[in-house]
Parts: C-alpha cells; structure tokens; sequence
C-alpha cells in the first residue's frame, strides 16, 4: 500500500513520517508541495514543521499549495489523510477538518511525552485502538491550542468526532482537552502530537504510534 507524505518548504518531520510508514509495512511515497498530482497513492499524510515559514498564520500558505487542492479533492473522496502538528493546522486551513490551531495559551513552544486517551477508534487512523485506551506520544509544538466556537465543540463531542484528548494536564490550553479530531466520515484525522516518533524501539517515549500506520494500511486492505 502507498501512503504519500509531503514534503513543503520548512517542513521537518516529512522523512520521519516516512520512515515511519515504511516500519509499518507500507510504501512510502514522496510527495512535493508543487505536486499536481497524488502518484496514485492510497493515503496521504501532512507531516509537522514549519510550512512556509508558518507566514501569516500556521498552515495558512500551505493551504494553497497544488498540492493540497489534489489532496482536498481525495480526501472529500474517501481517501484517509492524516494531519500531524502543522499538517493538522493546514487540515483545519483546508476546512477538511473544523476549528482552528493558535499559540499555546503560555505563549511557549513545548516538547514532551504526552499520554493521550483514544476517544475514536473507528477512523481510519485509529481503528488498531481500543476506545478509551490510553497511549504515550511525543508533543512539541507552539501553535498547538485548538480552539472552536461553543456549538462546534458541542458537534465534535456529540458527534464522536473527538479521536483523542490529553491526560493529565492540558499543555497547550485546547478547548476541553482535545489533541485530535476526525471528519464525519472518519477518513480525515489531524491531531497535535507525534505518532511517527513512537514506532521504532529505543526512540520515543512507546510504539503506541505504530497503530496509526497499521490501522490505515488495513482499512486500505480491506477496502
């Protein structure tokens, strides 16, 4: 199976993504900004970093690159993406996902293991996981405090759009814990923390992220 990562100027964990789909068993495929094109991938990922400089707004150039309008079009056609750190801010930019990322309420960037609770485990990234299982990643990030309005908070928990949510202390002062989200349809997931820096044994704080690569290349299997 081809899992796409792309690769846009300032990014910085493309390569980790990578390696991290290929020890999970898929094909890693290259994907560039300009890219006009998916190359026949079956699922995209939206890897951290610093998109464009993270000019104007976190993700907000990002938005605009080619190949983003391909991706746009995909995943409004069922494939799965996944959004991680600044991929989640371009997701939420595309309005592939609702809400919106600013800057940690402490006004400081952050790096930590972080224990989260897996809310959804029905989405195309998260169905290796238990609901209410709890997992460790790696967090870091400045610009990672999801906000929405009330009645959109209010649709996401009601909705079971909440795919994980932070434990223990909130680091970033997101609305009601949340660390990730998922579209309706369950194809779409961005969320803050890293799970391609916990797949590799002596590296990370778990290989609790491994379950993210593996859930989607199953999907994909089955479908």
């Amino acid at each position: 199976m081809k899992i796409g990562v792309i690769t846009f100027p300032g990014s910085l964990d493309d390569s980790d993504a990578r390696r991290a789909v290929t020890l999970c068993g898929g094909e890693a495929i290259a994907l560039w900004h300009g890219d006009a094109h998916l190359h026949g991938v079956d699922a995209v990922v939206v890897p951290g970093g610093f998109s464009y400089g993270d000019y104007l707004r976190a993700g907000a150039i990002a938005r605009f690159a080619p190949v983003m309008g391909e991706v746009i079009t995909a995943a409004k056609g069922g494939m799965p993406v996944l959004g991680i750190c600044n991929g989640f801010q371009i997701l939420t930019e595309s309005h592939l996902l609702p809400g919106s990322m600013i800057q940690n309420d402490h006004r400081k960037f952050l790096c930590k293991d972080q224990v989260l609770r897996v809310d959804n485990a029905e989405s195309a990234w998260t169905s290796g996981f238990e609901a209410g299982q709890e997992i460790s990643i790696v967090l870091k990030n400045q610009d990672g405090q999801f906000v929405a309005d009330e009645a959109t908070l209010d649709r996401l928990e009601g909705e079971g759009q909440v795919a994980f949510r932070y434990v223990g202390d909130n680091p970033n002062g997101s609305s009601r814990g949340i660390a990730g989200i998922t579209n309706e349809r369950g194809n779409v997931v961005g969320l803050m923390p890293h799970p391609e820096h916990a797949v590799e044994e002596g590296f990370g704080p778990s290989l609790d992220g491994r379950t993210f690569f593996t859930s989607v290349l199953e999907q994909v299997v089955s479908a």
